[in-house]
């Protein structure tokens, strides 16, 4: 089983930082030995879409979305299958619910992603 531990969220005043770390514990049958991709998506408070964020490939690609770019980078972390979202100068717009999700190739080819539970992040003035 996949399975997604979120942390790092909380409520901080515009301007200021966070950082999100997400640890994914993969099963042994994943093509690769590695995640296709983790990325963060965030989900606005009454919304129904996630919205991707940023998101760190297999061969140490990554890509934020034009929102948050200059502001907002993510990184494999020091822990095995763990990606950290380092987020600065906040704005209120960056309010939500943050989800991590890793996209991974099982050895029966079944590609799927999975979901964390989701942080909150609020950013008040």
């Amino acid at each position: 089983q996949v399975q997604l531990v979120e942390s790092g969220g909380g409520e901080v005043q515009i301007g200021e930082s966070l950082r999100l770390s997400c640890t994914a514990s993969l099963p042994g049958d994943i093509l690769s030995g590695d995640a296709n991709a983790m990325s963060w998506y965030r989900q606005v408070l009454g919304g129904n879409q996630r919205d991707l964020v940023a998101s760190w490939y297999r061969g140490d690609f990554t890509d934020v979305s034009d929102s948050v770019k200059g502001r907002f980078t993510i990184a494999r972390g020091d822990v095995e299958n763990s990606v950290v979202l380092q987020m600065a100068n906040l704005r209120s717009e960056d309010t939500g619910t943050y989800f991590c999700a890793v996209d991974i190739t099982h050895a029966s080819y079944l590609r799927k992603v999975y979901w964390g539970q989701g942080v909150q992040v609020t950013v008040s003035s």
